[in-house]
């Protein structure tokens, strides 16, 4: 996603009751290190049930149970009901080892203003928009600061932007610096 209105806005990352939350559920030093946008149009169909940044910490024993060291943070920029194809997630499967089976999804909708904060290894998809507009819901995730990855490209932060942002909002930040 890029670092420019419409798209961005420094409320999405800096709210003071999510980063709450979130820094309760880790510690005082989370970032934001990566962001997106799901955009489900008309037409669109059940994506497959998956959870994000499924590598684990320790590889060799991926079902090690940790504190938590990501969340990941959803809020729509519209009102998302079923018919606008809202997140359906399959609530406490973060910590459930991964075995073949059926699992009970459950609509998310979510009003303007809501949010949803969960953990990226919970069991989730997107559902069928059959509504007649797109329904954009934004997540951004935020991590322990010594935790790091490269699983995804992120867009740079133009260097603008970040010497608008307070050293408070700077910190939270971790996103290359572009032009």
């Amino acid at each position: 996603m890029p670092f420019e209105p419409p798209c961005f806005a420094p409320e999405f990352f800096f709210d003071a009751g999510v980063l709450s939350i979130v820094r309760g559920a880790m510690d005082d030093r989370v970032v934001a290190d990566q962001w997106g946008c799901d955009v489900p149009l008309r037409g669109s169909e059940y994506q497959e049930v998956h959870v994000d940044y499924q590598r684990p910490l320790f590889a060799e024993v991926p079902d090690l149970l940790l504190p938590t060291y990501m969340l990941a943070v959803s809020f729509g920029l519209v009102r998302i009901t079923p018919a606008h194809g809202s997140i359906e997630i399959a609530p406490c499967t973060h910590r459930m080892p991964r075995k073949p089976g059926k699992i009970e999804m459950q609509p998310v909708p979510l009003e303007i203003g809501d949010v949803l904060i969960r953990h990226p290894w919970t069991l989730h998809r997107g559902t069928p928009n059959t509504a007649g507009a797109p329904r954009p819901l934004v997540t951004i995730r935020y991590v322990r600061r010594w935790y790091a990855d490269n699983s995804r490209e992120v867009n740079p932060l133009p260097r603008v932007v970040w010497q608008s942002l307070t050293p408070e909002q700077q910190s939270v930040m971790r996103f290359p610096i572009g032009d």
